[in-house]
């Protein structure tokens, strides 16, 4: 499976020092998780989290989830020692928090590479800064080591001195402009978390957003959001159905001679057929996973 087509419509943070909330994630069905280090651990417990956290990743319990860690940001006291230990752990994703610039970019893939990091481990930038937002598209161009875009819409807000509204209006700017660098470099981006865990309409309105603009999934906090998540992020049985009738369609008015084609009263064009098509891709890796 290509790691574009790689499902991550929920991605849980689950916090790196809490022993029991790593084994109640095997059982979770979230997409990928992210073995946290930063902003979920006290100081104190970093250097145990990190030793959890690790042992986690190698021991093969976690099944087809994707499993990344997000490490402490560069120039932090604990960078160093996560990178290194992450790196030789192997997971699918390094996560780090507020890359601002295509040059960090290139040092964190030095440093992964240094490190011995396996080809097969992706670095996952997080984007929440003001600075962030403007240079995104030199973020995402910066390597191919880069795969995920993360938005970190709390730390945007805070920076931006910005409320948490219904519609997410003062983030909307930075949101669409990181989509479209992510698309323009090929590259997969995860929208943020939703703060508030009782309000489930408010979630889901929120997930719903997230799908409309164009995000591949979303980050979570709690392991009530995966199941919703999930659902709004995956195509609908109408959207398949869709799909695979204008993919007919278009490819028997082409055996045909035909240039017009038309479904139900639409007229379609390539365009269509190419989206109809990825619909169908994700569709058959969400099958694959099983859920």
């Amino acid at each position: 499976m290509s790691d574009a087509l790689r499902p991550r419509r929920s991605v849980l943070y689950m916090p790196g020092a809490n022993e029991r909330a790593l084994e109640k994630a095997k059982g979770i069905p979230a997409d990928a998780l992210i073995l946290d280090l930063e902003d979920a651990v006290a100081p104190d417990a970093k250097a145990e989290a990190r030793d959890r956290v690790c042992a986690a990743v190698g021991s093969g319990e976690y099944g087809a989830k994707e499993l990344a860690i997000r490490i402490n940001g560069l120039g932090t006291d604990w960078h160093e020692a996560d990178l290194a230990a992450a790196a030789a752990a192997g997971p699918d994703g390094i996560v780090v928090p507020k890359v601002n610039s295509a040059a960090e970019v290139a040092q964190l893939v030095d440093s992964l590479e240094r490190a011995g990091a396996p080809a097969t481990t992706k670095l996952w930038a997080m984007v929440e800064t003001p600075q962030a937002m403007f240079d995104a598209v030199e973020i995402a161009t910066a390597s191919e080591r880069l795969a995920v875009l993360v938005m970190g819409t709390n730390d945007l807000a805070k920076e931006l001195h910005a409320e948490h509204v219904p519609g997410r209006a003062p983030l909307q700017w930075g949101l669409q402009t990181c989509l479209a660098a992510a698309r323009l470099a090929g590259k997969v981006i995860l929208d943020g978390v939703y703060n508030d865990i009782k309000d489930a309409d408010g979630f889901r309105a929120e997930c719903v957003q997230g799908r409309q603009f164009g995000f591949d999934g979303k980050t979570l906090i709690h392991p009530s959001q995966v199941e919703p998540c999930n659902e709004v992020f995956a195509p609908s049985a109408d959207e398949v159905a869709s799909s695979r009738e204008i993919i007919e369609a278009f490819e028997q008015a082409q055996a045909e001679g035909r240039g017009v084609v038309t479904v139900n009263g639409r007229m379609i064009e390539n365009l269509h057929v190419d989206n109809a098509r990825r619909i169908l891709a994700v569709a058959d890796a969400i099958a694959a996973l099983g859920s």
